[in-house]
């Protein structure tokens, strides 16, 4: 047997949308020893238990993929508990980890770190250039700790801790919720709801004008499996000490019109579509810079389209089980 498909694998978050792909990405390649833990056995805003937790089990590569996340609306509404929760999450884990002698650590951040007006396509470099998106804030300082927490373990201890920040993730397991969901999750459930009921037509906030890069959490999984198996001088070859987060992407955007027409294609949706102006667009763009990522040997396979008629697909068999 390979030594490595041995290796004792912690997911925290391992029930999210990101971190069932990675459990499930790495089942595929053979791993045979993956730890998991859900709220209810583990509560990781305690110190204590996390620290418990470590010292129980000799774990050799941690996937930090638990954290809160929501939309705009969530964000807006609960920003005290978007930046406790996360930095309490990372805080636990990582320090837990180093004084239990994990061996690789891959923390997964957001591409919302980088400032609002950053230079397009966003390099890593552009951390701490400039103001942040003020809606989502809060959670955007907590990922930036998270990613500075990393880097300093492994400046001070010589850790092997990693970060990668991906652009907008979609697909299974993803939430649903009307208010409080990303874009894709939203505007699936919309059409989907408005096909079944036959209605007229939908109203999409702002011209349908603004950029965006989408990938699907699959590719994603892919990608965090792949960075954790380089070595650390392939890694940090392309990721200075001092600069150690790698974007995650496909370095291919599309408008929002594009996007609601190809949703509206793939949910049988016939009605209209109206594009309402008077609602803000946000950043006109948001595309990620993934020379890095090429250069380490990765790059994303699933197209959009194939991505959103796998997501449709997941919804429609799972529509009375996701978060609602």
């Amino acid at each position: 047997m390979n030594a490595n498909l041995s290796k004792k694998i912690f997911v925290a978050g391992h029930l999210g949308m990101v971190g069932s792909a990675i459990v499930r990405r790495l089942q595929a390649l053979g791993f045979n020893n993956i730890l998991t833990r859900g709220r209810k056995e583990l509560d990781l805003l305690n110190q204590h238990e996390v620290g418990a937790f470590f010292e129980e089990h000799e774990i050799d590569q941690v996937y930090l993929a638990a954290a809160k996340v929501g939309g705009i609306h969530a964000n807006n509404t609960y920003p005290a508990d978007f930046i406790y929760e996360n930095l309490m999450i990372e805080s636990n884990l990582i320090h837990s980890a180093y004084k239990g002698g994990v061996k690789k650590l891959l923390f997964l951040g957001s591409s919302c770190i980088y400032p609002k007006y950053a230079e397009q396509p966003i390099k890593e470099s552009a951390l701490l250039t400039g103001t942040l998106e003020e809606t989502n804030e809060p959670y955007a300082i907590a990922k930036i700790a998270g990613i500075k927490l990393c880097e300093s373990y492994n400046r001070q201890y010589g850790c092997d801790f990693r970060s990668v920040m991906p652009t907008n993730l979609y697909g299974p397991n993803d939430n649903f919720h009307p208010d409080n969901s990303h874009v894709i999750p939203a505007l699936v459930r919309r059409f989907h709801e408005a096909a079944q009921s036959k209605r007229e037509e939908i109203v999409i906030w702002g011209s349908g004008k603004p950029l965006r890069e989408f990938l699907h959490v699959d590719d994603m999984a892919a990608a965090s499996v792949h960075v954790m198996g380089l070595s650390k001088e392939e890694y940090f070859s392309h990721a200075q000490p001092m600069l150690s987060h790698v974007n995650v992407g496909t370095g291919i955007d599309c408008n929002i019109r594009e996007l609601a027409e190809t949703i509206a294609t793939i949910t049988g949706y016939q009605g209209r579509l109206i594009f309402d102006t008077s609602k803000p667009d946000g950043t006109p763009r948001k595309l990620m810079d993934v020379s890095r990522l090429r250069a380490m040997g990765w790059e994303s396979s699933i197209s959009l389209e194939k991505g959103l008629e796998d997501t449709y697909g997941w919804f429609v068999k799972n529509e009375n089980l996701v978060r609602r």
